[in-house]
């Protein structure tokens, strides 16, 4: 925790907003759709859906091939407990959603799919797009497809299995290219960019990536810089929480680092409790 608490501190000092943005594509990604409060019909739904599992008291037995869980809770748990833990916020939810809206991918690929909330997002965003999730825990994987039931998600399909077995046969196969990619898979160096250099083999220019938790540890935020580095990326931002990551042919390489409100002061709130 004290490493991200530095990290976000570090993210403040060096981090803008739309003053001074001087690449239009990025002023009005920024402006348009990142920091968009509008309301989605979409939101209510899956976050109704939330609300039931954060009153869900049956138990999973966990199976974890990534970096483990950031709380440290073991291998039995309850649904309530990952849902209030584990499952991404809905601010990051609905900007998954709102990216996806506004690309309009035909195919998406998510690593990681916990409990589908996410999941849920990525789909009803593009309802006409075919959304390939990975999970490793087969009881995760259970309560997931019956999120897809209960939010009538009908374009994602789930596979099982440990990443290193399953992501390379499933995305060769797959009939279009990776237009849209969301990697929390496994929070560690090696296979996050084990991963998306597979993931580029099968992208176009026009695909966006989006890597979760960038500066969650040292290991991550080496990937993230690795990632940045890659000579194919010519565009990434940074929004602490998550990073974008753009392959637009003809133009500089650039890397911004920009606050996404809806979740700053959340992070505020919680160091000073952690501080109190």
């Amino acid at each position: 925790m004290l490493f991200q608490v530095f990290s976000f501190f570090r993210f403040l000092w060096r981090s803008g907003n739309a003053h001074g943005l001087h690449s239009p594509f990025v002023f009005s990604l920024y402006a348009h759709v990142i920091n968009h409060d509008g309301h989605f019909e979409a939101y209510g739904v899956v976050e109704n859906r939330r609300v039931e599992l954060y009153h869900d008291a049956t138990t999973i037995q966990i199976r974890d091939f990534g970096a483990g869980s950031r709380t440290g809770a073991g291998r039995t748990r309850r649904l309530r407990d990952i849902a209030r833990t584990a499952a991404k916020p809905p601010e990051l939810g609905q900007l998954l959603f709102r990216l996806v809206n506004h690309f309009q991918p035909r195919t998406v690929v998510e690593l990681g799919t916990s409990l589908g909330l996410t999941t849920s997002y990525l789909a009803l965003a593009a309802t006409q797009a075919r959304v390939v999730t990975f999970e490793g825990c087969p009881a995760t994987a259970a309560v997931a497809q019956r999120t897809f039931e209960v939010v009538q998600v009908r374009n994602a399909e789930i596979m099982e299995g440990n990443l290193d077995d399953t992501l390379a046969p499933t995305v060769a196969a797959l009939e279009t290219p990776v237009d849209f990619a969301f990697f929390d898979g496994n929070h560690r160096y090696e296979p996050t960019l084990r991963y998306f250099e597979l993931l580029n083999q099968h992208r176009t220019e026009h695909s966006v990536f989006v890597l979760d938790d960038i500066h969650w540890s040292e290991e991550m935020e080496r990937a993230w810089e690795a990632v940045k580095q890659h000579p194919d990326v010519t565009l990434t931002i940074d929004l602490f929480y998550i990073g974008l990551v753009f392959f637009r042919r003809n133009q500089p390489k650039q890397h911004f680092t920009l606050r996404f409100n809806n979740l700053l002061d959340k992070v505020l709130e919680r160091i000073k409790f952690l501080a109190s």
